[in-house]
């Protein structure tokens, strides 16, 4: 019987190598099952016969991608296997396929079991080390090297020049690599390509591919891992000196080779050369030259032919090329940067059939598409339904809620993020501190300073920039000047942030000075510095600086003027009351003038009470259609101002009709971190609305005391006097005024942001009010800031 089960186990083994060689799985589970069999009825206490065939079959599932059964056979085994091939197997079928940590226990398990690892088995677990970026693992892995003395050789060493040049550990890569005695094309190539992985090595992977030459010869894979390091530093020439290597070579034939060089021309914003390489590679195309193609249009924003080719390859016939996550986010993103929703939701239909949906790199690209459409609610419920969501899922939902116009809960999505362990990125800090500049949340946007330096977030321009126009819009341009004085690089956008910072603060002269220091350090302006500069000039009343710069933009830079900055001199001469020269420039305009430089005529207008001026340049604003309520309310308000109340009511029917509602006066102040939101008339929805109404009964008797005087002309309705003064004083910025100086100590900054221009009865009694309580009081409404300070503001009533 015992012979009978031997020679049953010997054909079984025979039979397995047999199965192996012809990947025949149906077989080799025949076998399996009676070796179970076998197994089960045997009555030998020695088993060893079994170890054989069992190891075959280990083997045999591996061959056939069956991991999860090769390793339930190999724990089951009779004896644990002491043959070391069988855990190198074991091992790298798990570097390969996943999970990578399972190679790395079993590497420990064999080490726990007494069997010597060999120098086949550490080029594996090395390789899922460097998968996992497990760099204390490798190390531990490293010295178990050492001590079995096989540092010297070469596939190991190799094996070590990877796994620390994938980890970022390049001064360990280049220790290891220097020490080799002998280095084969392998060898390079893993250092070459290991350093084209990580930024700002392009110089060092040039030096080592010169080095090469003097040693092996590159060959294909060589020139694969140093393109994408071409590819980063968009260097055109490098680009064009290796495609010409890979023609004379031969390389050209390669797919990954020509994908590459494809990358780079498209990176190089030669679209046209990337083009030609992409069709002469003919029916060689595989998806990622696809995909690469749909990413060279992307990025030199080419987005229709991006989604036409994306067309083309849902058209093919070939069930070779299977799209991958990574080309559907692509043309996901593409639909983003069009707004295409139509297009966007059947690729988010096609990623839940094919099961993409539950990638992440998908899921965040599908998040940013609906954001960027304007569909902020189904971009949530979507961001509800993820299983997995990581820094870039939160920022795309910050994101999308800044820009529709939601700050608020933007900020509430970052206190969340926070909350569920999640890290915040630089690319969170761009969302968010823009919500905390919409929302003068001085308290979050500090702290999100706080965060940036702590995590050298600082040291990004794009940041800095953010950091700047935070602190502006908060009220404290002072520090966003330190800010951009401690700035390590600035760039045209850091420059025009800080102008215009001054500009809305009415600091003009300071802003014009900034403008000198720019040129003085040789930074050439652009037509946006420009319009900033004017911008600036006008809220400060320098008419004649700001003329000169106009004129200066178009001779001296030759910066040919766009609608913005015609806005801007229509702007800056209209708050002058120059109607006369107003006139004739928008008469010698080269352009039609649009809405926004009749409004700000219209504007001034309504300051000077120029009502007839006014009805034709609101005659010319119908024409074009009015783009929002503000026009409708310049009207209005200017026939109010006069009296004519039933030609500010036909205003106001007028505007309903076409579908225009006006924004009601809202003004919000925080205070210990909270915003406090007030609506004019509104107060009665504040918990302390007792108190705040009677501070403001005390504050109007202190300022009538002083001489103020409600300017009725400021209510727009035809009510009585008295009845006018009570409207006023429950202005929102006046209610909100209040509870600061309820809330905050004697010697505590107010700082109060209205969503529309301060009214001229607001702007008077804030001064008195600045004067009565003595305290600096800032007020930031929809056209720029109002420092009050002793019965004065800094805009010198223009504004």
């Amino acid at each position: 019987m015992q012979l009978r089960t031997r020679l049953s186990l010997e054909y079984c083994t025979v039979l397995l190598e047999s199965c192996i060689q012809s990947k025949s799985l149906f077989r080799g589970k025949l076998i399996h099952q009676h070796l179970l069999k076998c197994l089960h009825r045997t009555h030998e206490t020695n088993l060893t016969n079994f170890d054989v065939p069992f190891e075959k079959l280990v083997d045999l599932y591996i061959a056939c991608s069956e991991l999860k059964i090769a390793r339930h056979v190999f724990d089951k085994m009779p004896h644990r296997p002491k043959n070391v091939v069988l855990w190198n197997l074991l091992i790298r079928a798990y570097a390969w396929n996943g999970p990578y940590e399972e190679a790395i226990d079993l590497y420990y398990k064999m080490l726990g079991y007494g069997i010597t690892p060999n120098r086949f088995t550490f080029p594996f677990v090395l390789k899922a080390c460097s998968a996992l970026k497990e760099a204390s693992e490798g190390r531990e892995i490293h010295c178990d090297i050492k001590r079995l003395r096989l540092e010297s050789n070469v596939y190991v060493s190799t094996a070590l020049v990877d796994f620390y040049a994938k980890c970022g550990c390049l001064d360990d890569a280049k220790e290891v690599f220097d020490k080799m005695h002998k280095r084969d094309v392998v060898a390079w190539n893993s250092m070459i390509s290991g350093f084209s992985l990580h930024e700002g090595s392009y110089d060092e992977v040039a030096r080592l591919l010169v080095q090469m030459q003097n040693d092996v010869s590159p060959n294909s894979s060589t020139i694969v891992g140093v393109l994408p390091a071409v590819a980063q530093v968009n260097s055109l020439r490098h680009g064009k000196e290796i495609h010409g290597f890979c023609v004379r070579r031969g390389f050209v034939g390669d797919v990954v080779v020509g994908t590459g060089i494809l990358d780079v021309y498209g990176k190089c914003q030669c679209i046209d050369y990337a083009r030609r390489i992409f069709d002469m590679m003919g029916i060689v195309k595989n998806e990622v030259t696809w995909s690469a193609m749909v990413g060279a249009y992307v990025v030199c924003d080419f987005m229709r032919e991006a989604l036409e080719l994306f067309c083309q390859l849902l058209m093919l016939k070939d069930d070779v090329i299977v799209l991958s996550a990574v080309t559907l986010a692509t043309v996901i993103r593409v639909c983003a940067n069009l707004t295409d929703l139509s297009t966007g939701t059947c690729l988010h239909c096609y990623a839940i059939k094919s099961g993409f949906v539950l990638d992440l790199m998908v899921g965040n690209t599908l998040l940013s598409m609906y954001a960027k459409c304007g569909i902020i609610n189904g971009a949530m419920r979507f961001f509800n339904e993820m299983d997995l969501r990581d820094a870039v899922s939160f920022t795309a939902i910050i994101s999308g809620y800044v820009q529709n116009g939601n700050s608020e809960e933007g900020l509430r999505m970052f206190l969340e993020m926070q909350l569920s362990g999640i890290n915040p990125e630089k690319a969170t800090l761009a969302s968010v501190l823009p919500a905390c500049a919409h929302l003068a949340g001085l308290h979050y946007g500090s702290c999100s300073h706080c965060y940036a330096i702590i995590c050298g977030f600082t040291a990004d321009t794009m940041i800095c920039n953010a950091l700047i126009d935070m602190y502006a819009k908060c009220g404290k341009i002072d520090t966003a000047r330190k800010v951009f004085d401690r700035m390590h690089k600035r760039g045209i956008v850091s420059w025009n942030t800080m102008i215009i910072a001054y500009g809305i603060h009415g600091i003009g002269l300071e802003a014009l000075l900034l403008f000198d220091n720019m040129q003085s350090e040789g930074l050439k302006p652009d037509d946006v510095t420009f319009i900033c500069l004017i911008s600036a000039c006008s809220h400060s009343g320098l008419v004649a600086e700001g003329k000169y710069w106009f004129n200066a933009m178009t001779q001296d830079f030759g910066i040919i003027p766009r609608m913005e900055h015609y806005a801007c001199m229509v702007d800056l001469l209209s708050r002058a009351g120059l109607f006369k020269e107003v006139h004739s420039f928008i008469e010698k305009m080269p352009l039609e003038p649009d809405v926004r430089v009749w409004g700000a005529l219209l504007s001034a207008c309504r300051v000077y009470k120029n009502v007839e001026l006014g009805e034709g340049v609101s005659k010319k604003i119908q024409k074009l259609g009015p783009e929002s309520t503000g026009n409708f309310v310049l009207l209005s308000n200017m026939y109010s101002a006069v009296g004519r109340w039933d030609d500010a009511a036909q205003v106001r029917f007028t505007q309903k009709e076409q579908g225009f509602e006006k924004s009601p006066g809202c003004s919000w102040i925080e205070i210990s971190g909270v915003v406090h939101t007030f609506l004019g008339g509104g107060y009665r929805s504040h918990p302390q609305l007792t108190q705040i109404s009677n501070k403001l009964d005390e504050l109007l008797v202190e300022m009538k005391r002083l001489g103020y005087q409600a300017e009725s002309s400021y209510v727009f309705q035809d009510v009585e006097e008295e009845e006018k003064e009570r409207v006023l004083l429950y202005h929102s910025e006046k209610l909100a005024i209040a509870f600061g100086i309820l809330s905050l100590s004697p010697d505590k900054h107010i700082i109060v942001t209205k969503n529309l221009r301060v009214c001229g009865d607001c702007h008077t009694a804030i001064k008195f009010i600045s004067l009565v309580t003595k305290r600096d009081i800032t007020v930031r409404d929809a056209s720029r800031f109002h420092h009050f300070k002793d019965g004065i503001c800094n805009c010198g009533d223009f504004w």
